[in-house]
């Protein structure tokens, strides 16, 4: 077993080359697909096939014996933060499925419509997003509820479809970057050790403001039409994800918080819903794991390239690039370093996300360099894990060749660059965070 203790770990680019091997194939066959008119180009190759060549580039380029590799490697796998990510997946996905599965998505979606009034449209759609985005942790989903009924909705009332679609984006990149059971706050609170009610406080100080700039923004933008009809509200469905809402502001232990909603979820199912059994309520449990498959083996796989390539000195390679380069931002060194590590945070998150199109993905990608910056330079783990989640959300909002921006495109008969023109929340976002960068009071040591 080697000993080899981190003050020792030289930094070497040459240990990076694995992590550019996976960005390289993840974006060239994105690029190389968009080009032949693939549709979602950058969802065909699955990530964790992709990261495969670079694991075995990072064994080939080890200094030390292959089982030595090998074993770094395993122990980055079995890491107890990746674990424990795991398992949160695991519960998220189950508790996604049993409450979509039970009729809590269809009563989230006509709860947020009946207290839309016909002159706040743009803005409402942007809170019915922002909710269910919140309830589910997922983006997509919301859009798959929401954008269907946004469409309409904004075809009856005169309202540009392209700034009706960027309306429902932002709502649904609001609720994603704060929901505690969404795949990027599990990733960047596990990653950087914080409870995720203090992420999701830390989130709150820079998303609000965005959010209601935002609102006043699309208020002015909008126009005044009659709903279509709605749907029947069964407040017994939304209960679930209320719930967990509350547990988890609560400082709940998240693995409380989650198997709690999968139990209330299945009980509303039995009581409910017609022919909702106890099989019923097991196949959906399971289909939620398979449904955080692809996810789940990612973190495990990046957990491993992380801890190869952090033992052969790629990471200390990056951190110490990083601080030569935002150094030079202040004269002020106290003040200084915690800025510059939270903007190296939030830049080496945002270059991954371009890269890969994908926040979760870009946030387990870059988590070891932040936890790194985090702790030389005495930036607190809510503070990191907030600003990975805020700046993938940033980036994956304003992406033309992301998913949110491709599903609405489709959907709109719209171009996804004109959608992503559109989506004004990651936008205000960004520049909040930056501002709460660059003028925020910290001790001076």
């Amino acid at each position: 077993m080697t000993s080899r203790s981190s003050s020792t770990i030289v930094p070497r680019g040459i240990a990076l080359l694995p992590l550019m091997l996976f960005l390289a194939l993840f974006l060239g066959t994105g690029v190389y697909l968009t080009l032949q008119g693939v549709e979602y180009a950058f969802y065909q190759v699955p990530a964790p096939v992709a990261v495969l060549p670079a694991i075995v580039l990072a064994i080939i380029l080890s200094r030390d014996t292959i089982n030595e590799t090998i074993e770094q490697f395993t122990n980055g796998v079995g890491d107890s933060n990746v674990i424990a990510m795991c398992l949160i997946y695991l519960l998220a996905g189950a508790f996604a499925a049993v409450a979509s599965a039970t009729g809590g998505v269809e009563s989230t979606v006509n709860l947020g419509l009946s207290m839309i009034p016909s002159w706040f449209l743009l803005p409402g759609f942007f809170l019915i997003s922002a909710f269910i985005a919140t309830a589910m942790g997922t983006s997509m989903g919301t859009l798959g509820a929401v954008a269907p009924i946004a469409l309409g909705v904004a075809q009856t009332a005169g309202i540009d479809v392209a700034i009706m679609g960027g309306a429902v984006i932002s709502g649904a990149m609001f609720g994603d970057n704060l929901s505690i059971i969404s795949d990027t706050t599990i990733a960047a609170t596990r990653s950087q050790g914080c409870e995720m009610k203090d992420k999701f406080k830390e989130n709150l100080r820079i998303a609000i403001p965005a959010a209601v700039g935002v609102l006043i923004l699309l208020f002015f933008l909008g126009s005044d039409a009659p709903l279509p009809p709605i749907g029947e509200i069964d407040w017994i469905k939304v209960l679930p994800y209320i719930a967990i809402l509350i547990l988890a502001i609560a400082g709940v232990n998240v693995f409380v918080v989650l198997g709690s909603g999968v139990v209330m979820a299945g009980l509303v199912g039995l009581i409910q819903v017609p022919d909702y059994q106890l099989m019923n309520w097991a196949k959906d449990i399971y289909k939620g794991f398979s449904d955080m498959q692809e996810i789940l083996i990612l973190a495990m796989l990046i957990g491993g390239l992380g801890a190869v390539m952090s033992y052969q000195g790629g990471l200390a390679f990056i951190v110490k690039f990083i601080d030569r380069t935002l150094a030079r931002l202040s004269a002020k060194k106290g003040k200084v370093n915690t800025a510059s590590a939270e903007l190296g945070i939030a830049s080496v998150v945002s270059l991954t996300n371009l890269a890969i199109a994908n926040n979760t993905v870009s946030i387990i990608v870059a988590s070891g360099v932040a936890k790194d910056l985090a702790d030389t330079h005495d930036v607190e783990p809510k503070r990191s894990a907030s600003l990975l989640d805020i700046f993938a959300c940033c980036i994956q909002g304003l992406l033309p060749y992301g998913a949110q921006a491709l599903m609405i495109g489709a959907m709109f008969s719209l171009s996804p660059l004109t959608v992503s023109m559109h989506v004004f929340y990651p936008m205000i976002l960004a520049a909040s965070a930056i501002l709460t960068i660059l003028f925020r009071k910290r001790q001076v040591i």
